[in-house]
């Protein structure tokens, strides 16, 4: 929401009170630190100095565009030193120009104070009046269109210095929501892959053997023979069913919806053939997305731990902070996990998808650590 036209005003003002201070600066510390820069001895030191100065004053205009005029810029972006000083120059001429022409005008009102002055003594004609009158409107109506531009370049110099435009936002926020809807269909198509190996590998493979079971129990003649396959055809179909149960928790833990996400990954570690513990301090109501993403982004870290890390231990925290869950996933195996990989990168696409982001740190030797935050408010 912009800020009130008076606000705004007065920020402009200020704004034109610190060009000559950025124009001192660029021309004191240009002509001392200047020629010093190419020097191998104190050219480092001297552009240090140079570009520190210029980063102050930065800052100073950058607090007085968020205070008086309510911008807000990406935290995290900073600007390289050479569009620091470049930044300074412009937003200098800028305002020393904008503060010439609002000097303009307060002459232009001193002059009409003599003219009303000069109307009231009667030594000024109609014809002289009326000359006066239309040429000062037309140099005011100049100067005030020149002050509405030199505002607005004043407001896109420091959106180009300290955070991308609105146009370099958007472009930016379409090429993040096209890439993570890909990367969301490459993961559902390589889930949907992974059950179908899971069920032609494991459970149909283990009904073929309880079907051959029973098959030799009902065509044996001898009654020993027979308890004897069909207790080892009970063993396989309870075999089945634990797999069946596995695979189910795999595509969707039912726990999830009726008992949390705590109860989810306690069910989780019970099954886990790595030591896992689990610290969950998610307070509060979660929406659904997040909560399947956060179990997902455990279950494949521990399963990577598992099969591929040598991992001889796994720790799992989840904490909610104001509107974001994080959940970090840490192992003690061999490191040198891709984040590249299969499971690594549709784990990324499924955060983002939620607008959350995923890093992984897995250097030889480990340990790795895997952090998804996930927004959820």
């Amino acid at each position: 929401m912009p800020a009130p036209w008076g606000r705004r005003a007065v920020g402009g003002v200020l704004g034109m009170l610190s060009a000559p201070v950025g124009a001192g600066y660029l021309a004191v510390a240009g002509l001392l630190l200047g020629p010093l820069a190419p020097w191998p001895g104190v050219g480092p030191r001297a552009r240090r100095a140079l570009y520190g100065g210029a980063a102050r004053l930065a800052g100073v205009e950058r607090a007085r565009r968020a205070v008086w005029f309510g911008d807000r810029f990406p935290e995290r972006y900073r600007a390289g030193e050479r569009e620091l000083l470049r930044y300074l120059a412009r937003r200098t001429g800028a305002g020393l120009v904008a503060g010439l022409v609002l000097g303009l005008i307060g002459f232009g009102l001193v002059l009409a104070v003599l003219l009303a002055a000069g109307v009231l003594r009667g030594t000024l004609s109609l014809a002289d009046l009326l000359g006066q009158v239309l040429l000062g409107g037309v140099l005011l109506f100049l100067a005030v269109q020149g002050l509405a531009s030199l505002a607005e370049l004043d407001a896109r110099l420091a959106r180009d210095c300290f955070g991308p435009s609105e146009a370099e936002l958007l472009r930016h926020r379409i090429a993040e929501l096209a890439d993570s809807r890909a990367a969301v269909l490459h993961a559902v198509d390589a889930e949907r892959r992974r059950i179908e190996r899971d069920l032609h590998d494991g459970v149909q493979q283990r009904l073929v053997a309880l079907r051959l079971l029973l098959g030799r129990a009902r065509r044996g003649g001898d009654p020993q023979r027979t308890d004897e396959l069909l207790r080892q055809a009970h063993r396989e179909a309870a075999e089945v069913l634990t797999e069946l149960r596995e695979v189910a928790w795999r595509v969707y833990p039912s726990a999830l919806d009726t008992l949390g996400l705590d109860e989810a990954l306690a069910g989780l570690a019970e099954r886990c053939p790595v030591p896992l513990r689990v610290r969950c301090s998610a307070a509060g109501q979660l929406p659904g997305p997040v909560l399947t993403a956060a179990y997902f982004v455990v279950s494949e870290c521990v399963t990577n731990a598992a099969k591929h890390s040598a991992a001889g231990r796994v720790e799992v925290a989840v904490e909610r902070n104001a509107a974001r869950l994080t959940v970090r996933v840490e192992d003690d195996g061999r490191g040198g996990a891709d984040p590249a990989g299969g499971g690594l990168s549709g784990l990324r696409g499924r955060v983002a998808a939620l607008d959350g982001t995923l890093t992984v740190h897995s250097p030889a030797g480990g340990p790795t650590v895997v952090t998804a935050e996930l927004p959820c408010g």
